[in-house]
C-alpha cells in the first residue's frame, strides 16, 4: 500500500468519525445552531462519497463504505458520551451561614416541583439518563439518546415555549399571598425545580443563608417517584441537620381531597348547560414502563389512586360513570384516543380532558396529550376541550397551602 492509499483510507476514517460527531451535534444543539451542524454533516457525507468513488474501485468501495459506517458509529457514540457527561450549569450559592447559628426564627417554604425550561435545554433529561444509569434502570439505549433529545427539541419548536415555569411563578406568588392575607408575614417562600433553575438544594442553601430556622419542602408532585427521591437526595447533600434546623416534607398531592375537587369544579365552570349524562371526562396520566414499577411502585400507585378518587368525585356530582375514564400518555394502556372513541359511541355531546398528573402546563399538556387526543376518530365532531394541568387554579393553591400548614404543624 503506497502513501496515497494510506492517506485515502485515513481520510475516510477521519471524515466518517467527524460526521458522527457533527450529526449528534445536529440532533441536540440549540435550534439556532442546528442548521450549521446539519450543513457540516452534509458536507462531510458528500466528501466521503466523493473520496470513496474517486480513490477506490471494486471491493475497495464496499470495504470503504463499511469502514465509513464503523467510523460514523464510533464518532456518534463518542459524542453521545460527551453530551451525557455535560456538567449541570445551574448555579449553587455559597453557604455562608455558620453551623450552630439558630437563624432569625422564621420558617422557609421550599416550593419544589418538576420544572421544565421555558425554551429548549436538554440538561434535565441528561441528568435523568445519568441517574437511571447509576441506578441500573434501563431507559433508552445509549445511541438512541440523541434522537430522544432531538424529539424534545422538536416539541419545543412546535409549541414555541413551555409555560411551566411562568405558571409555577404565579402559583408560588399566589401561595405566598394566601399566607400574607392570613396574617403570616414572616414565612419566606423559595421556588425550586428538579429540571430547571434554581435546583432544590440551591433554594435550601439560600433559605439557610437568609436565616431560616425551620424548613418545609412543599412537594408539588402528584406522586412519590424518582423525581421526589432525587429532590430529597439533592437536599440531603446540604446536610441541613448539621445546622440544627428541622426539615419536614409535605408529601405529594395524590391524597389531597381539595385537589380532587379541582377537576370537578373546572369542568362545571366550562359546561354550557349540557346534561351531565352527555359529558365525557378523561383523566390522562403520565405513565412509566412496567419495569420501573419494580423500582418506584408508588409512581403508578399514587397516579391511579389520585385519578380514581377524582372520578369518584365526578360520580358523586351526578356525572355518569360510563363516561368517566382514565388513559395514559406513555408506556401504559389505554391511550387517550380509544377512550375518546368510547365516549363518542356512548352518545356524549361534550368531552373534557386533563393532563391530570402535570402540576403546570408543559410540553406534555400543551402538545403531547392534545396530539394523542387528535388521533381519535370523531365523525360527529364532538367538541373535545383541553382543560390542561393543575396550573394556578385557586383550588390547587389552596391544596398546596393545606399541605404546607400540616407540615408546619409537625414542626410546632
Amino acid at each position: 500500500m503506497n502513501s496515497i492509499d494510506v492517506i485515502s483510507w485515513t481520510s475516510v476514517v477521519v471524515l466518517s468519525i467527524l460526521m458522527g460527531v457533527a450529526y449528534v451535534r445536529f440532533l441536540t444543539a440549540h435550534p439556532l445552531r442546528m442548521g450549521l451542524y446539519m450543513f457540516f454533516s452534509t458536507i462531510l457525507l458528500a466528501s466521503i462519497g466523493v473520496l470513496v468513488y474517486a480513490k477506490f474501485d471494486g471491493w475497495q468501495i464496499l470495504f470503504a463504505v463499511g469502514i465509513s459506517l464503523v467510523g460514523f458509529v464510533a464518532g456518534f457514540g463518542w459524542m453521545t458520551k460527551r453530551l451525557l457527561a455535560r456538567d449541570d450549569p445551574r448555579p449553587i450559592p455559597e453557604m455562608i451561614r455558620q453551623k450552630g447559628d439558630p437563624g432569625l426564627g422564621h420558617t422557609a417554604v421550599i416550593y419544589f416541583t418538576h420544572g421544565e425550561p421555558e425554551t429548549y435545554d436538554p440538561i434535565g433529561w441528561i441528568n435523568q439518563f445519568n441517574e437511571f444509569d447509576e441506578q441500573k434502570i434501563s431507559f433508552v439505549p445509549l445511541l438512541a439518546r440523541p434522537f430522544f433529545i432531538f424529539n424534545l427539541r422538536k416539541s419545543y419548536l412546535r409549541v414555541g415555549r413551555s409555560e411551566h415555569r411562568r405558571t409555577h411563578i404565579r402559583m408560588i406568588k399566589a401561595l405566598e399571598g394566601e399566607f400574607r392575607e392570613a396574617g403570616d408575614h414572616t414565612t419566606r417562600f423559595y421556588l425550586s425545580f428538579l429540571d430547571d433553575n434554581p435546583r432544590p438544594d440551591a433554594a435550601v442553601i439560600q433559605a439557610l443563608n437568609d436565616g431560616a430556622s425551620r424548613l418545609v419542602v412543599a412537594e408539588v408532585f402528584v406522586s412519590d417517584s424518582n423525581h421526589t427521591l432525587e429532590g430529597k437526595h439533592l437536599i440531603g447533600k446540604v446536610s441541613v441537620e448539621e445546622f440544627g434546623i428541622p426539615i419536614v416534607y409535605t408529601g405529594p398531592m395524590y391524597d389531597s381531597e381539595t385537589m380532587h375537587g379541582l377537576f370537578v369544579e373546572r369542568v362545571k365552570s366550562h359546561m354550557k348547560g349540557t346534561d351531565k349524562s352527555k359529558v365525557g371526562i378523561l383523566l390522562v396520566g403520565h405513565g412509566q414502563p412496567d419495569e420501573w414499577d419494580r423500582e418506584f411502585a408508588t409512581e403508578t400507585e399514587h397516579e391511579l389512586l389520585f385519578r380514581n378518587k377524582i372520578l369518584d368525585r365526578f360520580e358523586q356530582a351526578d356525572f355518569h360513570r360510563k363516561n368517566l375514564s382514565l388513559a395514559w400518555m406513555e408506556f401504559k394502556e389505554p391511550k387517550p384516543a380509544p377512550k375518546i372513541e368510547e365516549f363518542i359511541m356512548n352518545g356524549v355531546e361534550e368531552i373534557y380532558y386533563f393532563s391530570a398528573a402535570i402540576s403546570a402546563d408543559a410540553l406534555h399538556s400543551q402538545y403531547d396529550v392534545p396530539l394523542l387526543i387528535s388521533k381519535a376518530r370523531n365523525p360527529r365532531n364532538i367538541p373535545t376541550v383541553n382543560l390542561g394541568a393543575w396550573n394556578d387554579d385557586p383550588i390547587a393553591v389552596q391544596a398546596i397551602k393545606e399541605k404546607v400548614h400540616a407540615a408546619m404543624a409537625k414542626l410546632g
